[in-house]
């Protein structure tokens, strides 16, 4: 009968932790993915307030809606700059998980070799164990048919 691996609990353990850097990798990602979005929606939106505000100049515009026009671009801009470091704050943030994730996966890598390596001893030692039952075996029915 084989022994167990020694490391089994801590294996799971790398498992459970492997999982979840896993899984709060994935939300990282995501959430990134959303800041970058929101991002883009921002900058398509002030280009064509730009635009509007532009063509909105050319048809002629007052002073208080210039001002207007100016005052929402200027807080548009804010707005994306504040975004813009959302991102980047997000980026970090995912870059971390990234070398969590990373970290963990190559833990449990030297857990499931360390594994495999009990295995394949176990393996080792049943059949030479096998064999020896085997040959001792095979020299008693030699024995027992010299004998007769």
């Amino acid at each position: 009968m084989s022994r167990p691996f020694a490391l089994q609990t801590v294996l799971e353990l790398m498992r459970r932790r492997s999982d979840e850097a896993t899984l709060s990798l994935a939300r990282l990602l995501a959430a990134e993915r959303d800041a970058r979005q929101k991002l883009d929606m921002l900058l398509q939106y002030r280009d064509e307030y730009s635009a509007r505000f532009r063509q909105a100049a050319q048809d002629g515009l007052g002073q208080p809606a210039w001002r207007n026009y100016q005052d929402f671009l200027d807080r548009l801009d804010e707005v994306i700059e504040q975004q813009t470091q959302a991102v980047g704050r997000q980026q970090a943030d995912t870059a971390a998980g990234q070398a969590e994730w990373q970290n963990r996966r190559n833990r449990l890598q030297a857990f499931d070799t360390l594994s495999a390596r009990h295995r394949a001893s176990e393996e080792r030692l049943e059949f030479r164990l096998e064999q020896k039952t085997q040959d001792e075996f095979a020299a008693r029915s030699c024995d027992d048919a010299h004998e007769s």
